[in-house]
């Protein structure tokens, strides 16, 4: 009987985080831009302004279609894992977006457009700012850019305002139901 009872507990722990990884990536929970596209080379408009780079740093548009049943908030975090940095580069995190909301039009990561859906929140990027920051990377190798929304199970994250970007991200990986993502590239 216990022997059962042991199989039934193990086949069920095994099952359950593929099942769950399955349906994330079998969702038609999509993302989509007119600026940036997958695997490719991100336009000047996006670039950041400083540290060497002359682009005019300005945050895609974003929407997004199919969220998963049950979602009550979004979060947005874009992250170059190939910074030399040893964590990688967070270059916007936006998070508290209203279930309700299906884009981000292009600026929105400019805190004086005053573009971001009510409520939305925009979390410090690792440029010291609570603002869109674009891509400008060392000079040589390819960076990747990882545009990723998170469908969220919660209607807002409980974090401080001036919570860090991987406190912001740790929250929203606990707390998400779906995820959708563009990557692009940039180098110089």
């Amino acid at each position: 009987m216990w022997r059962a009872a042991l199989i039934a507990g193990t086949v069920m722990m095994t099952s359950t985080p593929y099942a769950a990884e399955e349906s994330k990536q079998t969702s038609d929970f999509a993302l989509t831009s007119p600026d940036i596209a997958a695997g490719r080379k991100i336009a000047s408009a996006q670039i950041f302004s400083s540290f060497g780079c002359s682009g005019q740093n300005i945050s895609p548009a974003l929407s997004w279609s199919h969220a998963p049943q049950g979602t009550q908030s979004f979060a947005l975090l874009v992250h170059d894992p190939d910074a030399p940095t040893g964590s990688g580069w967070w270059h916007w995190l936006v998070y508290n977006i209203p279930a309700t909301a299906s884009s981000l039009p292009a600026g929105a990561g400019d805190p004086k457009m005053r573009s971001l859906p009510g409520g939305a929140l925009q979390g410090r990027s690792d440029f010291g700012t609570y603002a869109y920051g674009g891509p400008c990377p060392p000079p040589g190798k390819l960076h990747h850019y990882h545009f990723r929304l998170y469908a969220l199970k919660v209607p807002k994250l409980d974090v401080p305002a001036d919570a860090s970007a991987a406190f912001i991200a740790f929250n929203v990986h606990a707390n998400e139901i779906g995820e959708t993502q563009i990557m692009a590239t940039y180098s110089r």
